[in-house]
């Protein structure tokens, strides 16, 4: 579960040209048609090679026997959670925007044309898209998606749409942009059934539930459907008044201010009371903390907390309204009260509530059938795959704080579109440099531009290690632990289809890599371009 943008300030005031770090000065500079081809060879090859109908999922072995999506793909699958079809969607935005190439245009066309053929009738988007239809989607959910033991949100087929890991925000908001781009109308009837969707999903308290239509079908081990509940996990809530605002600032559409508001105040009304001044991942519709997932207990939750508080921040610059800069200092004095032992700062990921105790959580047996999680206070043998801490700059959180704090409020707005009025155009660019997903292959080392136009393969993709991978399906698992100490691995015994870090990652093709260098590539392109307008 990663966000797509990380705050109001990320996707509002910095949704502006961010799409690669700098290029050494000293490197050598692949000319601009050296570099325009490049970029075109390789988006030839995504889209004519590797898509299928226009989408894509995150990596594939170079023969295609092979392909992973977060868990493993069938080939009639497409990925919408990122880095997927609509990052992709993005990119080639992006990339028509840097070259008028209209090749671009059309890719971003065919990748928005697999989105709407699975976008659901109520408007909103699932993880992935399988154009096999719903008895091959329920096949894969009845074998890799049943048999992925850490992927607890993959073993149940609910049938709805989710919010989760922003596949819903992002897909609607490439559909925006592209039907901004030039206003063909074949996209509106899309984007209405998006906005429908984020309007009629909000609780009248302002929160969201993580998937829609609500759904309370799934416990597990014990455990209540946490589905329906008000998530602030993976910035739901921020995620959503992002996409409303831009639909405000582009589109005029005024029907989605109260929405707006409702989503920013859900941060106040949600905030636990002092001494223990932080957020929870989840709430129920009342606002009690809940549980999620069955590593994921009810508690509240640190590094939920410094999200809250920045997006309070942000809130602010947004409206000039000292009510979102009120919680912040409780739960500043929070967080500093649940900071672990040792140098480093660090907090916990879950904190109980009533005691202030940090929760730690754990794991016994090899798979999903015979294996269970839990949550004690003790700090040894816990899940590499869901830390149970946190690394959070809380004096950082705080000098802003207190900037902020400081500004006058015409000036800390200044600049917010909800005081534009309609119609001002979404930036040119909207990749942020470095695009958060859940793809483990995503951690590369950024490569020159130079290095990137000699890189590229005669078939026309870039060479990565795929670090990610994961057990072929095998049948379902054993009530019998295997032999072997799982309680610290991302993967349980060989039953079990959760991805895992390989000790010997094989060469593939990775969509994230894709995306980074031609990030890269097109900020060359702007780079030079910049120099030369300022030379006249």
């Amino acid at each position: 579960m990663r966000p797509f943008v990380k705050s109001i300030a990320g996707l509002t005031a910095g949704l502006c040209l961010a799409l690669c770090s700098p290029l050494a000065v000293a490197a050598p500079q692949p000319s601009d048609s050296a570099v325009k081809k490049t970029m075109r060879k390789a988006t030839e090859f995504m889209v004519e090679t590797v898509s299928t109908n226009g989408g894509y999922v995150w990596s594939y072995l170079p023969d295609m026997s092979r392909r992973w999506g977060e868990l493993e793909a069938k080939p009639s699958m497409i990925w919408v959670q990122p880095p997927g079809t609509a990052t992709m969607g993005h990119l080639f935005l992006d990339a028509y925007h840097a070259t008028g190439d209209e090749y671009y245009y059309t890719a971003a066309e065919k990748a928005a044309a697999a989105l709407i053929f699975g976008q659901q009738d109520n408007g909103g988007w699932h993880y992935f898209i399988d154009f096999g239809g719903e008895a091959s989607t329920k096949q894969w959910y009845d074998t890799i998606g049943k048999n992925a033991w850490r992927m607890e949100e993959f073993q149940h087929y609910w049938g709805n749409a989710t919010y989760d890991d922003d596949g819903t925000v992002e897909a609607m908001t490439f559909i925006l942009r592209l039907y901004l781009e030039k206003h063909d109308p074949k996209y509106k009837p899309s984007l209405d059934k998006a906005i429908d969707f984020v309007l009629k999903s909000q609780y009248p308290n302002g929160g969201w539930p993580q998937r829609y239509p609500l759904k309370y079908e799934f416990s597990h081990h014990g455990q209540p459907d946490y589905t329906s509940y008000i998530t602030f996990n993976d910035d739901v809530a921020a995620g959503n008044v992002h996409f409303l605002i831009l639909c405000y600032q582009a589109l005029g559409e005024t029907r989605v201010l109260d929405a707006i508001n409702r989503g920013m105040n859900i941060y106040i009304l949600a905030q636990n009371g002092a001494p223990q001044a932080g957020w929870a991942l989840q709430y129920t519709p009342d606002l009690k903390p809940a549980g999620a997932r069955t590593y994921e207990p009810k508690s509240l939750s640190a590094h939920t907390t410094a999200s809250a508080i920045r997006q309070l921040m942000d809130f602010y610059k947004l409206t000039g309204d000292s009510k979102y800069l009120a919680p912040i200092p409780a739960a500043l004095d929070w967080l500093d009260s649940v900071r672990l032992p040792g140098e480093k700062p660090l907090y916990p990921s879950f904190v109980e509530l009533g005691t202030n105790k940090a929760l730690y959580t754990h794991r016994e047996g090899s798979n999903v059938v015979n294996g269970h999680y839990y949550a004690d206070y003790n700090p040894e043998h816990t899940l590499r795959h869901y830390s149970s801490t946190r690394s959070i700059n809380v004096a950082k959180l705080r000098q802003d704080y207190e900037k902020l704090k400081a500004t006058p409020p015409e000036e800390a707005s200044k600049d917010s579109p909800l005081k534009y009025g309609v119609a001002k155009p979404l930036p040119r660019y909207f990749l942020i440099e470095e695009h958060s997903d859940s793809d483990l292959n995503h951690s590369r080392v950024a490569e020159t531009a130079d290095q990137l136009v000699k890189s590229l393969n005669k078939d026309g993709w870039w060479p990565t290690e795929l670090k990610s991978t994961s057990n072929p399906y095998i049948g379902d698992g054993s009530p019998t632990p295997a032999e072997g100490d799982y309680r610290s691995t991302h993967v349980g015994d060989k039953t079990d289809t959760s991805p895992y870090l390989a000790d010997k990652p094989v060469i593939g093709i990775s969509t994230s890599a894709y995306i980074d260098n031609m990030k890269a590539l097109i900020g060359a392109l702007n780079a030079k371009d910049t120099n030369e307008n300022k030379k006249k």
